[in-house]
């Protein structure tokens, strides 16, 4: 059984930083690509950043800005995965997720949440003005 475990989550004021964590456990996993996602109240969940896992290669939204304020890194040894958030804004007020691409399309569809075939329970992160 594979389990994601995110940490880090909290509350903020803008301009502020916060870095969350998401840690791999249980079998072994081999992912081709892992990612943040998050979901505000009301709304659909949107991709934030993926990371290759074997080559570190990244990418980011277009759509919601954080490209340039968040930077998502991971660390092999310790199945550790990051994201940095800088700058924060009170639109980045949301419950953040992680996710494990292992399917041999996972990283052809990096964007999309089906992609992704495990997740973490979510941390909450709130920026107020």
């Amino acid at each position: 059984q594979v389990q994601l475990v995110e940490s880090g989550g909290g509350s903020v004021q803008a301009g502020g930083s916060l870095r969350l964590s998401c840690a791999v456990s249980g079998r072994t996993l081999r992912p081709y690509i892992m990612a943040w996602f998050r979901q505000a109240p009301g709304r659909e969940r949107e991709f934030v950043a993926a990371i290759r896992w074997g080559s570190g290669d990244t990418y980011y939204s277009n759509a919601n800005s954080v490209k340039g304020r968040f930077t998502i890194s991971r660390d092999n040894g310790q199945n550790t995965m990051y994201l940095q958030m800088d700058s924060l804004q009170p639109q980045d007020t949301a419950t953040y997720y992680c996710a494990a691409g292992s399917r041999s399309d996972s990283y052809a569809y990096k964007y999309e949440t089906s992609a992704y075939d495990y997740w973490g329970q979510g941390t909450q992160v709130t920026v107020s003005s």
